[in-house]
């Protein structure tokens, strides 16, 4: 998904933006990037690689060499950025969290006007260079953003550092979130919250879908209005927020575990010897489900993170398959002979998850109830850099439809209603797929009622191909 950190103040913040960074590397598996500004240094930029190693390793020796009253920093999920550049505008550092359907478009657009590209993104046009030229075609940022908005296809949220100055845009249709933070001296601005308490900054402003904001110092203005319409990830809080972040003034855990406890009053009462989360972002899942349920949490399973990082993280599926099995120890003390329940944020392949139910069966597990905290995803997101499949059947519901039906073309609205009997037998193949006790998913509107917000000022479109593009 990738997350970015910014911020200005009267003092060196060269440490802020470190950590408010790091604090976003959750979201992220590719680049990592630093930016800072200081008039007798000027632009000061470092950029590494993520596949390899966690961000503070690969930044520590640069920070020394850095100062800057004013800095951004991004975690990208893709390209290599911040990008400095040069322009009719003046120079700028700019970064973006994106996904820009229409990008080979834009692309031959402005290659047809003999413009070069000089950046390269996984051997193809870089996302963020492209944001930047399409900001430079008009005569001022607000305007070069309203651009940008207009002409992207997908989504893209925006971090322009100019000087002592710091404008953030949020995506025209807010899909993914920006917040300002404020303490004494020095205003910040993020993608995630969890990012502010241990850096002392306050929860100011949420800026609004389409909303452009200057930021100073010691004050913020506003460039352009929100815009009326939202459509913000709705998978933000199930997995890809922390679990102290708040996105529209609503908490992660807090959502979490809502979801959990509806899940539970679905369940008829299904009792067994424990419940339990699958690390890390299932456990908030399990807590609710358990406080609602009465029945005992445990951790049958226990997450080894000193050398084993995050299974998405490495680039080949074979290292990222070996990841998942290699970081999960199960303990046969709390297993053998046991039921359990077992609380997850989502189903994507399946794989992983696969390789943990055959886990628990080696340490002697007698029942696995699988839980899951948001309906089957059925529609790959076009909006954000989610469920990244080479195919759609890789998704486990797509392979259980075309398991069902031999073929791909089918109506998938009807497997997307959980009162449908197509509902009911993709959920029934998918359990035998993985070799599970029983499955169920989440109910949409009761996701939504533990989110918090307007089914409208959602993006539910992974679950039920709704939308606005």
């Amino acid at each position: 998904m990738s997350g970015f950190f910014g911020a200005v103040s009267e003092n060196n913040i060269v440490s802020d933006v470190f950590y408010g960074t790091d604090y976003h590397s959750h979201l992220g598996t590719k680049r990592a990037g630093l930016t800072f500004y200081a008039n007798e240094k000027g632009y000061q930029r470092a950029i590494h690689s993520l596949e390899d190693g966690y961000f503070r390793n690969k930044f520590e020796n640069d920070i020394s060499g850095f100062t800057g009253n004013t800095g951004i920093g991004i975690i990208s999920d893709t390209e290599a950025q911040p990008l400095v550049i040069f322009s009719h505008l003046g120079r700028f550092a700019l970064s973006t969290v994106s996904k820009i359907n229409n990008i080979n478009e834009l692309a031959e657009r402005f290659l047809g006007q003999s413009k070069i590209f000089s950046e390269t993104s996984q051997g193809g046009i870089n996302p963020t260079e492209l944001v930047a030229m399409l900001i430079c075609e008009k005569k001022s940022f607000t305007e070069g953003i309203e651009n940008v908005f207009a002409s992207v296809k997908g989504s893209c949220s925006i971090l322009i550092m100019n000087e002592n100055t710091i404008i953030a845009a949020r995506d025209k249709l807010g899909r993914t979130p920006i917040i300002i933070g404020k303490k004494e001296g020095a205003n910040c601005v993020a993608s995630e919250t969890s990012a502010f308490s241990n850096l002392n900054y306050k929860i100011e402003k949420y800026l609004g879908p389409g909303e452009i904001i200057e930021i100073k110092s010691s004050s913020f203005k506003i460039l352009r209005k929100a815009n009326e319409t939202m459509q913000i990830c709705a998978f933000l809080w199930v997995y890809y927020g922390y679990p102290t972040s708040f996105y529209e003034g609503i908490n992660v855990d807090v959502c979490r575990y809502k979801c959990g406890a509806k899940l539970a009053k679905r369940d008829n009462n299904l009792q067994t010897d424990f419940v339990a989360g699958i690390p890390d972002s299932g456990i908030g899942h399990a807590m609710g489900y358990s406080n609602e349920s009465r029945i005992p949490l445990m951790r049958p399973y226990a997450k080894y993170t000193p050398t084993w990082p995050r299974s998405f993280m490495p680039q080949s599926q074979a290292m990222r398959d070996l990841v998942a099995k290699m970081k999960l120890i199960p303990n046969s003390a709390l297993t053998c002979g046991k039921s359990g329940i077992f609380l997850d944020d989502s189903i994507v392949r399946g794989t992983q998850l696969k390789d943990n139910v055959k886990d628990l069966h080696e340490a002697g597990i007698k029942e696995i109830h699988m839980r899951i905290a948001c309906p089957p995803l059925i529609y790959p997101c076009n909006f954000l850099n989610f469920s990244r499949s080479r195919t759609k059947l890789e998704l486990a519901s797509r392979k259980a439809i075309f398991q069902l039906e031999g073929k791909e073309d089918v109506d998938y609205s009807k497997y997307a209603n959980p009162e449908t009997e197509e509902y009911a037998r993709m959920v029934e193949q998918i359990r035998k797929n993985l070799g599970l006790t029983s499955l169920k998913f989440q109910k949409l509107n009761d996701l939504v009622e533990a989110i918090g917000l307007p089914k409208n000022k959602l993006c539910t479109h992974c679950w039920d191909g709704s939308g606005y593009y």
